[in-house]
Formats: structure tokens, sequence, C-alpha cells
């Protein structure tokens, strides 16, 4: 077997449209880099998110001061905090000022599996480490000190994602995205690897509060 190639993506395959880079992601290794030791994840699930033309995005509404790091340049992280205890991990991409993103939702622990484990002691087996997008914030050791980060920085970055082993578009499915209300829920812009124990399993979107609807989850 082929091991994965641990060449990073450069700037310009975030450069693009958010629907073409979202599929592309998967199978690739994200790597988080730290005093601790270091954490790699092969990327088996996420969601696009197409700012300001897209209803379920935070940027739908415009730039605001959470939301800055969603308009560029591509190659930059967006972390956000939800629900006041969760952190999730998003990665920019297009253009720079387009807002548009990719939800990091869920991905193998490949390597620093243990240190992953005593972040996220209630998993009760590995597959469940990062199965989320909290899950995987949590074992990754993400918040929002990592918010604007530059991915593409090069070797002793915090956070990169290298070229891994891409999945086959014949084990790509896509449907509606988890969680997400309102005019974008039925954006088929959810992508995961067909199969895969480490995917999270799909929830429609549910109000928190009855006078409240299309609680946006994702960038």
């Amino acid at each position: 077997m082929t091991a994965p190639d641990r060449t990073p993506l450069s700037r310009a395959f975030f450069d693009r449209p958010v629907l073409e880079v979202a599929p592309e992601l998967l199978g690739r290794t994200l790597v988080r880099g730290s005093e601790q030791g270091p954490i790699e994840l092969r990327i088996t699930e996420v969601e696009a998110y197409a700012g300001q033309l897209d209803p379920g995005s935070h940027a739908y509404r415009g730039r605001t001061e959470r939301n800055a790091s969603m308009f560029g340049p591509p190659g930059h992280a967006y972390v956000y905090f939800i629900y006041g205890m969760w952190f999730s991990l998003n990665l920019v991409c297009g253009s720079e000022g387009t807002a548009s993103g990719v939800l990091l939702r869920a991905g193998e622990v490949i390597k620093g599996a243990d240190l992953a484990r005593k972040r996220r002691p209630k998993a009760r087996k590995d597959h469940e480490l990062a199965q989320g997008p909290a899950r995987l914030a949590t074992a990754l050791d993400i918040d929002r000190g990592l918010n604007g980060i530059d991915i593409c920085a090069g070797p002793g970055a915090p956070l990169s994602v290298l070229a891994g082993t891409p999945a086959p578009a014949t084990r790509i499915l896509n449907g509606p995205r988890t969680g997400v209300g309102g005019e974008g829920a039925t954006h088929p812009w959810r992508f995961w690897v067909d199969g895969d124990p480490t995917v999270s399993p799909y929830r429609a979107h549910v109000p928190r509060n009855r006078s409240k609807t299309g609680v946006q989850q994702g960038a």
C-alpha cells in the first residue's frame, strides 16, 4: 500500500470555489503541531459554506468581528465557538473577500492517538476520537487562539494539510449539511467517505428556540 503523500497543500489548492475544494479534502492529512506533540488526522467528512451566497453561512449577512477570518486570504483557519461550549475548525478557500470555507466534521487519527485520547477520555473507541466537529477540535486542541492562522505557512506551523491519499471519487457521497436550517437546509454540501466508521451521524436541524429558525452550524 502506498504511503500517504507528505507534500503540503499549496495556497492555490484553497484558492478555488468551495464546492471544488470541499470533496477534494477527503483523504488529506491534517497536521496539528503543538508542544505536547503532533497529531495527524485523515479527513473523512466535511461541509462547504459559500459565504454571502449561502444562508447557512456565518458570513451570509456580511463581515463581523467574529467571522473576519472567513474573508480571506485562502489557506487560513476560521475557528468559531458554538453553544458556549465547543470549537469548530474551518479552512478558508476561494478568492479573498468571498468568505467561503470548509468545515472539518470528522476524521481518523492516524498519529498521536495517545494524545488525542487524553483530550477525549469519553471516546469509547478510536474511531470516535474525532467523529464530529466539536470532537475533532477537542482531540486536536483547537480553539480561537488558532483563528486566522496561515495553514500554508510551511514547516512548524501549528496547523497544516498534507496531500495524503485523496479519497476515490467512487467513495465520496454528498447530502444535506448537518443541523443547518432555513433556506440553506437542503443544500447537498456535506461530503463524506462512504462506509468510513469515523463519519458522524447525520442530524437534521432542530431549532433550539421556537422563535428562531435557520440556526447556522457551519462556516
